[in-house]
């Protein structure tokens, strides 16, 4: 069939991915390949204290971004999408979204950005012997009860945002297994949550005062594949507001942008993972055997399939890059010169290989936010450089290139060091690697792995969801690393740096010096406010 006749035949599956400050749509064929694109641009807004997004700004993002893609698809095919085969919501992962028995959102969104659940992170720790991270929604939840908020009592359902958006659409309280992780632990044998840590946390005196269970307010766990929800009528109308598109989609359990850009890089065997590089910077590398002792700066999730995975999750990636590139904007406009942002990034990051390989002494920490994975609780942006330095735009950017990736190096030397963690390859993806090349070998020096970057991967979250949800729609037999290896990513390209000995010994004596200023970059936290 020709693209037209896929889509006016129903045989297209829709992806839609809610990042940190772009919700992507993308149309696929049967075979995976992109149709179409839409998308939404947003940001998150810190309201008392809290980094949050509104439920309005969700549904016109979603809307917005479907209606774009709807357009593209007009323009493109000169048709209409009237029916999909399939579909498939994904999000920004764990944060905080209680609701009562009405549907009723009891207190604002809270984020993975935040950094406020400390204690009740610490405490669960210890009681499970499991590492629960700030950002984990059972973190958020037990931190809720030792605040004694008013809310707590009246929870009936807790969620996060692509589980939302998936109830709201289809009617199902479910999660994928991959964002399921980041709410509550789960048994990879058993591909549930952990009971004896259902148990353990209901037992805790004031959890046992709630009027509710634990178990029956978490969403259902669904694996990849799994045909858990059909796209209602109502969630139809609610996406495409022109009435046009119709349910009776088959819609694949939700995941995180964790799971999807597992998909997106085919990561989801052992020895293999993908690092996400955007806002936020996180890694996932898919275990041949469970850890042998629990570290705070790694998280155990899975992949959608429910395989053990080690995650090292950092809150801070290309924000102060992004602030940079905006400075040196603003100069070259006030000498009357226009040049493209694309072309602006490629230039000052292919810069970066210009410098000296350990930066000539100057270090970056690019903390817009706290940074659990180096003890940081609140984000002061800084630079800093002894006075014989070599301070040159090429070792300016290199530096803050670094910085992106050192608390990602600094949590993943725990699994190569202590663990002996084996890598054959990481995939990257996200805004960081857009440059060819440079974000790449710099990526391997910080990891001491091979870095590979494709050409489906520039699409992103959003389609992994879509293969997702091809997946479960379309009948496959395979079991999902099959399905990847045989048929997504049987042809595709990808180029593979290894890394290199210069570039590594340099990242290293960045990181001693990174490492040593830490605690002046906490002190600017408590002293500039």
């Amino acid at each position: 069939m020709t693209n037209r006749e896929i889509i006016e035949s129903g045989y297209a599956s829709l992806g839609i991915e809610l990042g940190s400050t772009r919700i992507k749509a993308v149309l696929i064929a049967p075979d995976t390949t992109v149709l179409a694109a839409g998308d939404h641009t947003w940001e998150n807004k810190l309201i008392d204290g809290i980094w949050t997004y509104s439920l309005e700004d969700v549904w016109v993002g979603l809307q917005d971004a479907y209606s774009c893609l709807a357009k593209e698809v007009k323009e493109k095919y000169n048709t209409k999408i009237v029916n999909l085969r399939a579909a498939g919501f994904s999000a920004m992962m764990h944060g905080y979204l209680p609701f009562d028995k009405n549907g009723e959102l009891l207190t604002p969104f809270r984020t993975w950005r935040n950094t406020i659940t400390g204690k009740g992170a610490s405490e669960l720790t210890e009681l499970f012997n499991f590492n629960i991270p700030q950002r984990w929604s059972i973190a958020h939840l037990y931190q809720a009860i030792l605040n004694n908020e008013s809310h707590i009592k009246d929870i009936a359902f807790l969620t996060t945002l692509a589980g939302y958006v998936h109830w709201r659409l289809t009617g199902e309280k479910t999660l994928g297994i991959g964002e399921a992780s980041g709410m509550f632990p789960i048994d990879s044998e058993k591909l549930d949550y952990d009971e004896t840590m259902l148990k353990k946390f209901s037992a805790i005196p004031s959890v046992a005062a709630m009027p509710w269970n634990i178990r029956d307010i978490l969403p259902k766990v669904l694996l990849a594949g799994d045909r858990g929800a059909t796209l209602t009528d109502e969630g139809a109308k609610l996406l495409d507001i022109t009435g046009t598109l119709k349910g009776g989609a088959v819609v694949c359990p939700p995941e995180g942008d964790a799971g999807t850009g597992m998909v997106a890089t085919n990561a989801v065997l052992p020895r293999t993972g993908n690092i996400s590089a955007g806002t936020s910077v996180f890694s996932m590398v898919v275990l041949e055997k469970a850890l042998s002792g629990v570290y705070s700066k790694i998280d155990m999730v899975t992949t959608p399939s429910g395989a053990p995975v080690a995650m090292v999750h950092c809150n801070n990636c290309s924000s102060e890059i992004d602030a940079w590139v905006r400075i040196f904007n603003e100069f070259a406009k006030s000498f009357g010169l226009d040049i493209k942002k694309p072309d602006l990034y490629d230039k000052l990051y292919e810069t970066a290989l210009e410098g000296d390989s350990d930066c000539g002494g100057v270090v970056a920490y690019n903390f817009f936010s706290g940074e659990p994975v180096t003890d940081v609780e609140e984000g002061r942006p800084m630079l800093v450089r002894t006075p014989d330095a070599k301070f040159s735009l090429a070792n300016l950017m290199r530096a803050e290139l670094f910085s992106a990736m050192a608390s990602l190096k600094y949590g993943n030397d725990i699994l190569s060091e202590k663990e002996n963690v084996q890598i054959d390859c990481l995939t990257g993806h996200g805004g960081l690697f857009k440059t060819p090349k440079v974000g790449q070998r710099l990526m391997a020096a910080a990891m001491k792995a091979p870095i590979a970057v494709m050409k489906t991967a520039a699409e992103g979250g959003a389609w992994g969801i879509a293969v997702l949800a091809e997946f479960a729609g379309g009948n496959h037999k395979e079991t999902l690393p099959e399905y990847l290896e045989n048929e997504v990513f049987k042809d595709a390209e990808k180029s593979v740096i290894e890394p290199e000995n210069s570039d590594v010994l340099g990242f290293n004596e960045f990181m001693k010096k990174y490492v040593a200023g830490l605690e002046a970059e906490r002190k600017a936290a408590e002293t500039i406010r």
